[in-house]
């Protein structure tokens, strides 16, 4: 796509930016930012409203209001964002289409966007596997994409993001078709990219984010949100990391949960690499290790309820589209809360590590 210079006007994201307040500092820091398949909008949405309810039923006994519970409306707006970015389209006929995985687990959440599209907004939605796309779709030689005879005008994706969502080249050619295509990618591959842990780091470096802002105050907020990055030439802080694994987390540059390293682990893979060098040494990033604090929560697992600690984890869904150099939309969308037991090290709710929660303000 770099190759032939392909223009897209129109921009559609919809990220989730994830944070844990880190009990050393008691500041929010950044886990990642996620620009591809930003998942829970629509379930994050119901789990607030579901705590919100059981709480007006119960919280005087308890000692909490319900209102202390932020209204979430994730899987609205982000139904509204595709609708503005259909309309951006401007093809009535056209559907948005959802891509997704063969077996997808997680089509409850996905369902919430599509039912918010077609009652609120009139727009039909499809979904695809990759598969599919290569063996159904075509783009016409004005850039038209058609899937299974009908004209897409958004790309939205819920798969694409890890290497097991391509196991032959005919997803892989799927890619490139919608690629290829006039239809507005969420996200294109170009945006995909961005999403990338070693894009994370990059921007952590001095003098990087001047190159995008120019309010000093802006820059500064931002970088107090910044965990330490680095790239895996720092000898000094691979050594470091070596010495004192619990202090950093191992990245490779992939998403879907499951994949960071940790400890031990972490150490071993680290003195591999160094005898590799090259690519294999690009391939990850090292990260300031957040250690939040603990609280006893009550859980209940196979329909037992028990005690444990756990920490949680802060997501802020956004949504930003553009066409040419007018800025359609620029919003914060809701949020997502994920609270796991303090022994995990990974926190994906979809990858089993962690469940969904809601945000109790204080005046703490």
């Amino acid at each position: 796509m770099m190759e032939v210079n392909k223009e897209e006007d129109i921009r559609l994201g919809l990220h989730r930016s994830d944070y844990m307040l880190d009990s050393g500092t008691n500041s929010l820091l950044q886990i990642e930012l996620n620009t591809i398949s930003s998942s829970f909008p629509g379930l994050s949405s119901l789990v607030s409203e579901l705590h919100r309810t059981l709480l007006n039923r119960h919280g005087k006994v308890l000692g909490l209001d319900s209102k202390r519970i932020p209204q979430n409306w994730a899987a609205t707006q982000f139904a509204e964002a595709l609708s503005m970015a259909w309309t951006e389209f401007n093809n009535k006929s056209a559907v948005i289409m959802m891509v997704v995985q063969p077996e997808e687990r997680n089509m409850y959440d996905q369902y919430w966007l599509i039912n918010h599209l077609k009652e609120s907004h009139g727009v039909k939605t499809i979904r695809k596997t990759l598969a599919q796309v290569e063996a159904e779709g075509q783009v016409l030689p004005d850039g038209t994409p058609v899937v299974d005879g009908q004209t897409v005008s958004v790309v939205y994706f819920r798969a694409g993001y890890s290497p097991n969502d391509y196991p032959s080249e005919a997803e892989w050619r799927a890619r490139l078709l919608m690629e290829q295509s006039s239809a507005i990618k969420c996200p294109s591959i170009s945006y995909h990219l961005v999403g990338t842990k070693k894009i994370q780091q990059e921007l952590a470096k001095p003098n990087i984010l001047e190159r995008f802002l120019n309010n000093k105050e802006d820059i500064a907020k931002l970088r107090k949100c910044f965990a330490g990055l680095w790239s895996l030439d720092n000898e000094e802080i691979v050594k470091t990391a070596i010495e004192k694994p619990d202090l950093f987390v191992l990245k490779p540059q992939r998403e879907g949960g499951g994949n960071n390293i940790y400890g031990y682990d972490l150490r071993e893979t680290l003195v591999r690499l160094q005898k590799e060098q090259g690519e294999a040494l690009a391939a990850y990033i090292l990260m300031q290790r957040i250690f939040p604090r603990a609280s006893l929560t009550h859980l209940v697992q196979g329909g037992v309820c028990f005690e444990d600690r756990t920490i949680s984890e802060l997501g802020i869904f956004g949504a930003y589209l553009r066409n040419k150099d007018k800025v359609v939309l620029n919003n914060q969308c809701g949020y997502l809360m994920r609270t796991k037991v303090s022994s995990s090290n990974e926190g994906g709710v979809a990858a089993g590590f962690a469940v969904l929660d809601s945000i109790l303000l204080t005046d703490e």
